[in-house]
């Protein structure tokens, strides 16, 4: 809700994440791991070609794909695109469903050699532990074909600690799904048009296009103009054509970190920039020499308009150097000559409406210059602030995103607010709104201390024995007889059991019925010996996990819950016990 408010309010269309039944298939009976991504391999001379058999409506995880060789290399591996995924702790990631193929070929010279594959799938509402298959090539031979049964293992501590899918800026804003969105390009144009440094030169732009002699006609002073932002628009797509050549290998660059962060911080500077810190601007041997082009060239022919309009688009002014240069980097991944060109041509063509506007009706078609001038310019800032929550959100922990979006959205309110007079009504009820708006907009703090207090509560209330193992927990069985018993078995790379954790276990009623049952939790994170044992014997096939002890100790096999819950129907089922 947050990502919509601010597009609203500065004109940009954000995505919500949707949160609501992401998980709800508790009831169902899943697939075990090696029934729902079914592995096999084959060796042909010196290729060795992987492949899974997905089952329908589970998913692998891309970035979870690692290849490792012993005693032996391969060539690069380029993982083929996948599908889309939105996860509310991941945020968006990449999948493969159905069917993943590979095709290793090992370097010369050949060896006999070990590869190690590691992969993690889940389904909604439940997550299978990181597995690891072992595949051994032999130089003499030229076929062995092994499957899923070959030396199937959990995987070790690296995979506890979840890695985001960094996907671009474009599978945000899905230009390429949805071409409507590139009038937003043509809106961001028209608002730039509007910053301090461009609208009072519009009247004498205008003059200079026509030219110094008597005024022409309506209809040629309309193609005077016209040619002008032809001229601007068409360098403003070559400079968007060329980045996207440039940008081609960008794509692939977008999944570092490293560039992401540097990204992140070119755009804030850009906005700093919009706010008046300092300004960005071709050097001034550049600006003079494309001046002197433009100053020889004849006002009021349509060709001279049209090399003065490429000229002022390389005259990029202190205003909109920054947010061209924003939008420039923005179409350099995309890797869509269309897209690219398309978005820089509306952007130029947005600029370009008011001198066509002044051109036909003289000045008293644009509104006096002042203060709101600079406000626009200041805008344009927050909306460059906005890029880099996209770029890091792929970065940092998923629950620092919305701090991000909310502190945002409220540093523009409050300064909006500062801008609006209160003699008049409207200006009055406006404040109200924008105040309504800034608490709105601090919901995700609202949202942490209440969560904070209820998980203090939680473990205030509701004593956690932890388990280390298998004996452990019959032991613990036979201690607390006489009570009905939980056990928990979670991870910290299970989506669903993070879910339970914020969304389930810190419901006031829940805690309150927990406290009637003793409840068993054992961490399997790490996935150690001990609590692979324990999830063999209890027949876990994936995470998360709840068993349900009667007052003997015994499980009772119908109530175990897989995967996620909501807290009503967790609810219903604690009292069904």
């Amino acid at each position: 809700m947050l990502k919509q408010f601010l597009t609203f309010l500065i004109c940009l269309t954000f995505s919500l994440t949707s949160n609501a039944g992401l998980f709800s298939k508790n009831k169902q009976q899943y697939l075990s791991s090696e029934e729902a991504f079914i592995f096999s391999s084959e060796q042909k001379d010196n290729h060795l070609l992987l492949s899974w058999q997905i089952a329908p409506d589970y998913y692998l995880y891309k970035d979870k794909i690692k290849i490792t060789t012993e005693n032996g290399e391969i060539e690069p591996v380029a993982l083929p695109q996948g599908e889309f995924h939105e996860d509310k702790f991941y945020g968006k990631t990449e999948i493969y469903t159905e069917q993943l193929d590979l095709d290793l070929t090992a370097k010369a010279p050949l060896s006999d050699f070990t590869l190690t594959v590691e992969y993690q799938g889940c389904t909604e509402g439940l997550c299978y532990p990181p597995e690891m298959q072992t595949v051994h090539f032999l130089k003499e031979n030229n076929v062995t074909s092994t499957n899923n049964n070959n030396e199937a293992v959990i995987s070790d501590q690296e995979f506890a600690n979840s890695e985001k899918n960094t996907t671009a800026l474009t599978d945000y804003l899905q230009l390429t799904d949805n071409p409507i969105a590139l009038v937003w390009f043509f809106i961001f144009g028209l608002g730039l048009a509007f910053t301090p440094c461009v609208m009072p030169m519009l009247p004498l732009l205008s003059a200079i296009v026509i030219g110094q002699q008597n005024r022409p006609n309506t209809k040629r002073a309309f193609f005077l103009s016209l040619s002008y932002v032809q001229g601007m628009a068409l360098t403003y797509t070559l400079l968007g054509l060329m980045v996207v050549s440039i940008g081609l290998p960008f794509q692939i660059a977008l999944q570092s970190s490293p560039v992401l962060i540097t990204l992140s911080a070119v755009f804030v500077l850009f906005a700093l920039s919009m706010f008046g810190l300092f300004e960005i601007k071709l050097p001034n041997s550049w600006q003079q020499k494309l001046n002197n082009i433009s100053q020889n060239q004849q006002g009021g022919s349509i060709k001279g308009s049209f090399v003065m309009g490429m000229v002022a688009g390389l005259v990029a002014s202190p205003c909109t150097s920054a947010p061209l240069s924003g939008a420039l980097l923005y179409v350099a991944q995309t890797g869509d000559f269309v897209i690219g060109g398309s978005a820089l041509y509306l952007l130029g063509l947005g600029m370009g409406v008011p001198l066509i506007l002044i051109t036909l009706f003289g000045n008293k078609v644009l509104p006096k210059s002042g203060d709101w001038l600079l406000n626009v310019k200041t805008t344009f800032g927050f909306v460059m602030l906005a890029l880099p929550i996209f770029l890091l959100s792929r970065v940092l922990p998923h629950n620092l995103e919305p701090f991000m979006w909310s502190s945002l959205v409220i540093a523009f309110l409050i300064w909006f607010s500062f801008q609006i007079p209160t003699q008049k009504m409207w200006q009055k009820i406006l404040h109200i709104v924008l105040f309504i708006g800034v608490i709105i907009s601090a919901k995700p703090y609202s949202e942490m201390i209440l969560n904070t207090k209820n998980t203090s509560q939680a473990q205030h209330t509701s004593e956690i024995i932890h388990i280390k193992n298998f004996a452990d927990l019959q032991q613990k069985l036979t201690a607390y007889q006489g009570k009905k018993m939980m056990l928990d078995v979670y991870a910290d790379w299970c989506v669903a059991c993070q879910m339970l954790e914020e969304e389930t276990f810190t419901d006031p009623k829940v805690i309150q019925k927990l406290q009637q049952m003793v409840v068993f939790k054992i961490d399997a994170t790490k996935n150690t010996p001990e609590s692979k044992e324990l999830m063999k014997q209890l027949h876990i096939l994936g995470l998360p996990a709840l068993l349900f002890f009667n007052e003997q100790g015994q499980e009772l096999t119908q109530k175990r819950v897989n995967g996620f819950v909501d807290a009503q129907d967790f609810l219903k089922h604690l009292n069904s016990l």
